[in-house]
């Protein structure tokens, strides 16, 4: 297939590209030329602004679109209706942030999305960002009403994930000793490795798949107990876990899913967004690689980018969690 890809150079991108390329199809990538402009020097590459400078995608013809970086949907309109003069299919990254309500767990793909007062705001914040998604959705599904895939991926991890959302349990682990370990032991933790996303995506263009998919895992529920054992097992650590409760944490000004990634309170009423059904992409043939795998890659991709622990964008500073489990242990 001919493939262009909006973005490509950045995480999610990035492994996209590089799957489609190890499928054997041809890609090209339209982006600002601003990030990692030196990957894939085998592609074609397209320089523009998606906000204003569309023009080199005029006049082209591609068998498939996949957009990864629509977040405004009067940004995500203009690419989706010239593109619909030259293509039959545009996969849209969105989000299962799009969801109005988190507290019930098992939501599908019909649940409703949420609602802004101001559908105009271009203000991409907490409270905006999943009914902005959702929005971006709608417009790709009115330029496409017979070749738009939606996919809604959870929490995306794994190499190249520059938020540190996920990477800060395999390196803190990895470093062994007393582990803060947050709240409920056995409540749910999701995510998806980005190359099971990029895979799982490249399977259901190749067969031209339409609708919308909640795209997250691990196929089986897996808990944070669960999870920062398999991280202790698969990186060979001496790391021993103290859970603290939820309340502590908050009195101690400790940040869940920031500070403490994947950690989201009972009080915050949201055990559905850990809890997301993907049954729907499970029969249609998403997998799922072994956590230790992704645990293992992350730890390698991490330890070659040489950042100290004042540049990771989340996570608990290692003066702060001893701080916190000196009060915990003395309460």
């Amino acid at each position: 297939m001919d493939i262009l890809v909006l973005g490509g150079t950045k995480f999610l991108g990035k492994h996209i590209v590089a799957e489609a390329l190890r499928r054997g199809h041809k890609v090209t990538i339209f982006n600002r030329g601003c990030t990692n402009n030196e990957l894939f020097p085998e592609v074609e590459k397209l320089k523009g602004n998606r906000d204003g400078n569309l023009r080199p995608l005029s006049g082209r013809k591609w068998d498939a679109v996949i957009d990864t970086c629509g977040y405004v949907p009067r940004i995500v309109r203009a690419s989706a209706q010239l593109l619909a003069e030259s293509c039959s299919h545009y996969t849209f990254i969105s989000s299962i942030s799009v969801y109005a309500d988190f507290s019930q767990i098992n939501i599908d793909e019909t649940a409703q999305v949420g609602t802004l007062n101001n559908e105009t705001t271009e203000e991409v914040n907490g409270e905006t960002y999943g009914p902005l998604k959702a929005l971006c959705e709608k417009e790709v599904l009115t330029a496409f009403p017979e070749g738009a895939l939606i996919l809604r991926p959870g929490l995306i991890v794994g190499p190249d994930d520059y938020t540190d959302r996920f990477t800060y349990w395999p390196v803190r682990i990895a470093r062994g000793g007393e582990v803060l370990a947050p709240g409920n032991p056995n409540a749910y933790v999701q995510f998806i490795d980005v190359r099971d996303l990029a895979r799982f995506a490249l399977s259901l263009i190749e067969r031209r798949q339409k609708g919308i998919y909640n795209v997250t895992g691990p196929l089986q529920p897996l808990t944070m107990k669960q999870f920062l054992e398999e991280c202790k097992r698969a990186l060979n650590s001496d790391a021993t876990f103290t859970w603290v409760d939820e309340k502590f944490l908050s009195e101690k000004e400790v940040a869940y899913w920031t500070e403490l990634p994947l950690f989201i309170p009972e009080s915050a009423n949201m055990k559905g967004f850990s809890a997301i059904n993907i049954t729907k992409a499970m029969e249609a043939g998403l997998t799922i690689r072994p956590l230790s795998e992704t645990i293992m890659d992350t730890l390698r991709w991490h330890e070659n980018r040489n950042i100290s622990e004042e540049q990771w964008q989340a996570g608990l500073k290692s003066a702060k969690e001893k701080e916190v489990l000196a009060a915990w242990l003395e309460k």
